[in-house]
């Protein structure tokens, strides 16, 4: 397994569609596991391909809490096929757009079809956290981000905040 750069805002690639996996192979399946890696490294709880630079809709997720197991999901091609009327409030962060958190409103609930690390067809009512994580990590596959859900207003303060941020991680001293 390699761990992989994280690409970040303002990256056109993250404003791109993924193309579908037609062939899952020991090629995406390589992908999974090394995107897998890097999201644990982060740490993050999930991660799309385009957010390694890959414009495939493949994802990885695991939400299970710290004194949790490991649970993770591998989903290709990965569809939302029902959701909620119902909006659920909650605080969003994204490895792409480092250190940065605001308040979203996604479907409480949704049903998503995919296909697994092994080709197989399947299928996941969520609500909750994982719900929100499939919402963002789909999202991700069709060109949008998280900050794309705040008033212009809004997200133009987290990306100057991101900005500072940036500058400042680029002049600290490397550690030995």
């Amino acid at each position: 397994m390699a761990k992989l750069k994280i690409v970040e805002v303002p990256d056109a690639r993250l404003k791109k569609i993924s193309e579908p996996v037609k062939e899952i192979n020991a090629e995406i399946q390589q992908l999974l596991d090394d995107m897998l890696e890097t999201m644990y490294d982060a740490p993050g709880i999930g991660l799309a391909a385009v957010q390694v630079g890959v414009l495939k809709r493949v994802v990885v997720l695991d939400i299970a809490g710290k004194d949790e197991p490991p649970a993770p999901m591998f989903l290709i091609n990965p569809e939302i096929i029902a959701s909620s009327e119902e909006l659920e409030e909650c605080e969003e962060g994204c490895l792409s757009v480092p250190k940065q958190f605001a308040t979203v409103f996604r479907p409480a609930e949704v049903t998503v079809k995919y296909l697994d690390r092994d080709g197989n067809n399947c299928q996941v009512k969520a609500d909750g956290l994982l719900a929100v994580a499939l919402q963002h990590e789909i999202d991700h596959l069709n060109g949008k981000v998280f900050i794309d859900y705040l008033s212009p207003l809004k997200r133009k303060i987290l990306l100057r905040k991101l900005e500072k941020d940036r500058r400042f991680r680029e002049n600290e001293p490397e550690e030995e």
